[in-house]
């Protein structure tokens, strides 16, 4: 019986220990998501859409740039921080 215990702590240990990666994976997916959509908005529409897409999504846009046909985003999401890039067709 105490075996049993002591690995079912350990296990309870070991789980509590993988919950922030866990979060913190969750967080870094939705940021590119989020990123994706902003840039994707932004080369449509611009900078306003960009920052609408991104709050719609949980995030905040950090940076806008538009270059040519392509627009580049960073966007904060808790405690993740993602870029992504669209380009607009002409």
């Amino acid at each position: 019986m105490p075996l049993a215990l002591a690995l079912v702590a350990i296990a309870v240990v070991v789980l509590l220990a993988l919950l922030p990666l866990a979060r913190a994976s969750r967080e870094r997916a939705a940021a590119s998501t989020a990123a994706d959509a902003a840039a994707l908005a932004g080369a449509a529409e611009g900078e306003a859409a960009a920052r609408e897409v991104a709050a719609a999504n949980g995030a905040t846009l950090i940076t806008w740039r538009s270059e040519g046909l392509d627009v580049w985003v960073v966007v904060r999401l808790g405690g993740a921080r993602a870029e992504a890039k669209a380009h607009r067709d002409p």
